[in-house]
């Protein structure tokens, strides 16, 4: 139990300095010699460090994944037995739910109000995934349509998996992409983002615990170029990637080159329309959750309020006392809402953004300066939570994925015009309606060019697809759609006689 008294020296946690990946179902010595430091953002300072593996170690995680793959142990597992096992993952991952909160945080200063449901989230998709096990069960037997023949479709796992996940969600975002190429018989190598390396570990633990196969599932740190040499091993057969959209524009190019299947979960620059009839306080209520989650560092939240111009007063000022009102401090605390940013680049990123914008003519109402913390926070990467007022199009704070506590308010002055907003971007992530009329609201959804868009709320439904448009990616994950990017399609033609 955390306490006011607690140091972040005297937490429980698992792993601080390491040197170990996990490779053929052990924590092996890694080949690089060289170290990545972990760095707590609430404080500046340096409390692990983990190897930067190198290319001897790739090898052997492929090499172990491949083996795997084409071995007679993970080849036996029907999708009945890979979805026990899955059901078994879960319930080891929830048993660590404390360390991996713990770990979460101070990797990337996420809340613990966040990180404390991490452990849950992952094993509700395990779980998810485990309840599809029936549909690569049953027999799918497609008549030829003029009668002379059947066919026997074949669902097959396409084979090695490089999972690359970032630092935002360093936990749910690997479990997304894990969890179904699981279930479909897959293995996998994966990749944490260089700034997150550890907390993944305890999922692995949680996996050993529950009996995956040796070989199954493979884990190597280091920094961006072992992703490099993942994406283009000869023996991976697949590619998932969630990131920014200019390194998923190099995976994209490289798996193109190499007609290798890839999911791409990238950048946004989502919008909540607040059309003339929407209630406030239910903008207000659903406000942090759905347009500044994780200290703004969330994929598809919408940074951007369309306001009409007959309620842009009222509406900037909900929006400006919900983001005054939410505490910032230590992310190990409870009642925490606004941490700092997850490192220093990202600190600095919107730094740059904030300038840009009191440059070119936005008022910040609430915020708009780097946040000034004492004690052991004086050297944290905090910035004030921002509300932008008078935003127009053409601002960069109006264009640009910004990754931290930024939120703009735009004017429009009729539907058509809030709508064309909402789709003058080079994303389509996600996106919300806010309305009194929910029939209304859903048409208007309809004309909004996204992956996602939320009526009056935004969550991520384990059973239905999310994926972006455009510059937000390629393909989708959840779902039974998350599953089939794991599958390789088989047909068996034979006479009917």
């Amino acid at each position: 139990m955390i306490t006011a008294a607690t140091t972040r020296e005297q937490l429980a946690i698992p792993y601080r300095h390491v040197d170990t990946h996990f490779i053929d179902g052990q924590w092996v010595r890694s080949a690089g010699t060289e170290r990545i430091e972990v760095t707590d953002p609430a404080t500046g300072k340096v409390w692990g460090s983990v190897p930067a593996g190198n290319t001897r170690d790739v090898e052997r995680a492929v090499g172990s994944a491949h083996s795997a793959f084409h071995g007679e142990q993970w080849r036996s597992y029907s999708p009945s037995d890979r979805a026990v096992l899955l059901l078994r993952i879960a319930e080891e991952v929830e048993a660590r739910a404390t360390e991996l909160s713990l770990t979460n945080t101070l990797e990337n200063g996420s809340p613990v109000s966040e990180t404390g449901g991490a452990a849950a989230n992952a094993a509700g998709i395990f779980r998810y995934f485990a309840s599809l096990a029936p549909m690569l069960e049953n027999e799918d037997l497609r008549p030829f349509p003029n009668g002379a023949g059947e066919s026997l479709v074949r669902r097959d796992p396409v084979g090695v998996c490089a999972l690359i996940a970032p630092w935002n969600f360093p936990i749910n975002l690997m479990v997304i992409k894990l969890a179904p190429a699981l279930l479909a018989g897959c293995t996998v190598v994966m990749k944490p983002a260089s700034p997150t390396p550890l907390s993944f570990r305890i999922i692995m633990d949680a996996m050993a615990a529950a009996g995956v196969p040796a070989g199954v599932a493979n884990l190597v740190t280091g920094p961006g170029r072992m992703g490099d040499e993942l994406v283009r091993h000869p023996l991976v057969s697949k590619v998932a990637f969630t990131g920014s959209t200019p390194v998923g524009r190099k995976i994209a190019a490289a798996c193109g080159e190499l007609l290798r299947p890839v999911t791409l979960e990238l950048g946004g620059k989502s919008s909540a329309l607040v059309l003339p009839d929407a209630d406030l306080d239910v903008l207000s209520s659903r406000l942090i959750r759905s347009c500044m989650r994780n200290t703004g560092q969330t994929c598809y939240i919408s940074t951007r309020i369309l306001a009409p111009a007959q309620r842009y007063g009222e509406v900037v000022e909900a929006v400006r006392a919900t983001i005054s009102g939410g505490i910032q401090g230590d992310p190990l605390k409870p009642d925490t809402v606004f941490g700092p940013s997850a490192n220093k680049s990202q600190f600095e990123t919107v730094v740059g953004y904030l300038e840009a914008g009191h440059a070119e003519g936005a008022q910040a109402v609430t915020g708009g300066r780097k946040a000034t913390m004492g004690g052991d926070l004086a050297g944290g990467y905090f910035i004030e939570p921002t509300v932008f007022a008078d935003v127009t199009p053409d601002m960069r704070i109006s264009r640009e994925e910004i990754f931290g506590p930024v939120i703009t308010v735009l004017k429009y002055q009729d539907e058509a015009e809030g709508i064309a907003l909402a789709n003058n971007t080079e994303f389509g992530l996600g996106g919300l309606v806010f309305s009194a009329d929910e029939q209304h609201a859903v048409q208007v959804a309809d004309r909004i060019d996204s992956g996602s868009v939320g009526i009056n709320f935004f969550a991520s439904n384990h059973a239905a697809p999310f994926g972006g448009r455009h510059d937000s990616g390629l393909g989708a994950e959840y779902g039974p759609e998350g599953l089939s990017a794991y599958l390789s399609y088989k047909s068996i033609h034979r006479e009917v006689r």
